[in-house]
Order: C-alpha cells, then sequence, then structure tokens
C-alpha cells in the first residue's frame, strides 16, 4: 500500500471540522449525522479491529468498498504521542481504508468538550450508529441474551454490555425506556464490547419479551425480592448434569417450552404472571431482564418473567450494583448452559 502523504496537524480548535465532531456528544447531533464518538485505545482499538475484519470478508467476497456492517469506522484521530504510542492501531486503520488524522492536545480535548471525558487519551474515533434489530439477533438463535428495562445510566449500560460480552452471551437488548448505547459514557464503558456481540436499543420491554419467548429463550428477571434464589438454581443444575443421563437433544439447545417453563396463570385482563411453583432450569436458553439500579423492576415488568430470581446476599451488603447482579446471573447461566453443551458432546462421541 502506497503511503499517503502526511497531512499538517489539525491545530484549530474553532474549525468546522472540530465543532462537527464535537457536537457528536448531544444525542441529537448523533441522529442527524448518524454517528457517533469512540475514544480511548481499547475502544478505538476494536472498533478498528471490527472494521478491518468486515472490509477483509468483503474484499474477499467480490464486494469492496462496500460496508454495511453496524458501527462502521468512519474517521479517527490521534495526538502526536498516541500516534507514536499505538502505531499498530492507526496501521490497521488505514489497511481497512481510514486514515488518521494527527491532532493537537487542544483540538481533542475540544470535540471531546461534551462527552464528559477528564482526561483525553489521545485516540478519537468516529463510526456509524450501530443499528441491529431483534429479529437479526433472533435469527442466529441465540441462547443468552441480557435484557435492560428502564436501565438510565450510561456507565451501568455500558458496563452489563461489557459483562455480557465477557460472559459470552449472544446479545443485549436495551428498551426505549433505557438510555442511548451512543453515549459516549456509554461506549467508553464497555471497552470495546460494544463492537463485539449485537445490541439492540429502542425496543419496548413487552415487546423484546414476547419475540425472545417465541424464539425459545425462557425470560428471567433479576430481582432482590424474587421467588427462586440463584445459589439453588445452579445447584440444582449442577445435579441435574451429574445425575441424569444425556439424551441425543441438549437441552442448552432446545426452547424452554420442551423443558417444562414456569407454569403460567391468568391474572387482571388476560395478562399472565409465573406460578412461583416450578423453577428454571438454568441450563436452559435464557433472556435475562436487568432494571434500573435506583428502583429496579416495576411489578408490570416482573410480570412478564417467566421467573423471578434474586442474587442472594451472604454478608452485610445492603445490595448488589446493577454490573454486579448482572454479571453474577449471566455468568451462571453461562455455566450452566457449557457444562450441558460438554456434557452432550461427551455423549455423542460415546455413541
Amino acid at each position: 500500500m502506497t503511503e499517503r502523504p502526511a497531512l499538517e496537524a489539525l491545530s484549530n480548535p474553532r474549525s468546522d471540522r472540530v465543532k462537527a465532531v464535537a457536537r457528536l456528544s448531544g444525542r441529537s447531533a448523533r441522529l442527524r449525522a448518524g454517528r457517533f464518538l469512540v475514544e480511548g485505545p481499547q475502544g478505538v482499538r476494536e472498533a478498528v479491529a471490527e472494521h478491518l475484519a468486515v472490509s477483509q470478508r468483503t474484499a474477499s467476497q467480490g464486494t469492496a468498498g462496500q460496508q454495511v456492517a453496524p458501527g462502521a469506522l468512519r474517521e479517527l484521530y490521534a495526538t502526536p504521542e498516541a500516534a507514536d504510542r499505538y502505531p499498530e492501531i492507526l496501521d490497521d486503520a488505514s489497511d481497512s481504508g481510514v486514515w488518521a488524522r494527527i491532532v493537537t492536545d487542544e483540538v481533542l480535548a475540544t470535540m471531546l468538550a461534551g462527552a464528559g471525558t477528564t482526561t483525553p487519551q489521545g485516540l478519537l474515533a468516529v463510526c456509524d450508529l450501530i443499528t441491529v434489530s431483534l429479529d437479526e439477533v433472533i435469527a442466529r438463535r441465540p441462547k443468552l441474551v441480557a435484557v435492560l428495562s428502564q436501565v438510565r445510566d450510561p456507565g451501568n449500560a455500558g458496563t452489563v454490555i461489557r459483562a455480557a460480552d465477557a460472559a459470552g452471551a449472544d446479545a443485549v437488548v436495551l428498551t426505549d425506556a433505557s438510555v442511548d448505547v451512543h453515549n459516549p459514557k456509554c461506549v467508553r464503558s464497555t471497552a470495546g464490547s460494544l463492537f463485539h456481540l449485537p445490541v439492540v436499543a429502542g425496543v419496548p420491554l413487552a415487546e423484546a419479551v414476547g419475540q425472545l419467548r417465541a424464539a425459545g429463550l425462557q425470560i428471567l428477571a433479576a430481582d432482590g425480592a424474587g421467588d427462586h434464589d440463584l445459589d439453588d438454581l445452579a445447584d440444582d443444575a449442577e445435579d441435574r448434569a451429574v445425575s441424569s443421563p444425556a439424551t441425543r437433544s441438549s437441552p442448552a439447545t432446545r426452547s424452554s417450552t420442551e423443558t417444562g417453563p414456569p407454569a403460567q396463570v391468568t391474572v387482571g385482563a388476560g395478562a399472565t404472571t409465573t406460578s412461583s411453583m416450578a423453577a428454571p432450569h438454568l441450563e436452559n436458553p435464557a433472556a435475562w431482564v436487568f432494571g434500573n439500579e435506583a428502583w429496579g423492576l416495576p411489578q408490570d415488568d416482573r410480570d412478564l418473567a417467566d421467573a423471578v430470581v434474586r442474587v442472594p446476599v451472604h454478608g452485610r451488603a445492603e445490595s448488589l450494583n446493577l454490573g454486579t447482579a448482572a454479571t453474577v446471573c449471566l455468568y451462571a447461566t453461562a455455566r450452566a448452559q457449557r457444562r450441558e453443551e460438554r456434557r452432550f458432546t461427551k455423549a455423542d462421541r460415546a455413541v
């Protein structure tokens, strides 16, 4: 690849380009432009890596130049110090057709003035908005999904996205009453995980629950007043793995309706809630619903679930924060599902 001639560093914080980038800290400007900001080496590295991977795939398929993936990288800015410290990020960006523009510290600070960044880390990317539909997620037959209902704090939302990525979840859904996933603080809190798994935004909770249940996922609501203890459910899942003979159909790949979901009873005008008599199986495909950290899940939201599960607090802490509770729930389910997959893989080999 022929090197692009070096451009003079952007040094005027009042230039139109700088102002246009700075406006992307606001939601209305993001929606108008169809783009958002990714700040810092970790987030930018993942944005660049995803863009490069998509570029290479499209080139191998004979569609070079067509960038259709959500979150596509459009602009990259770096201070001289950051360019020297992270040359591999700039090299990968140029390999994907996006050249970094060198900027002064003052310009970068101006670009991030409205993003709540107190100490800019020298790298800033401008990407297309991430637009993934729930239909696309369901078409991939997910087994583990995190649903955020009325989660307004961007740091909390970003932390849960990062936890879901770490646990191996297939997707995250933010309801229409939740924070904008492209909020700079939310993006920063994901530490790049925003580019690792599908993130759906703007879906009403009832609609999300209905579609996920129809796709075969049990709906588990996390709430401190839940009827079911997560430790007990994890113990039960382990007992089943040890004592139950493997069959040809793994529970981790079956719908909840095939394995006996919690019984539903009618309440009010045709609405349904869940009988506390039936305990969910963690090894089955599941969508976890997490609520606002301040007030949790309202009763109407809990009524949409197949089961309401509490994370036990064994010490004297009043409660767990949202990110920690979500991490515990997602990892418990992921572990049970992986255990089942290993068990049935061994059974298949023995046949």
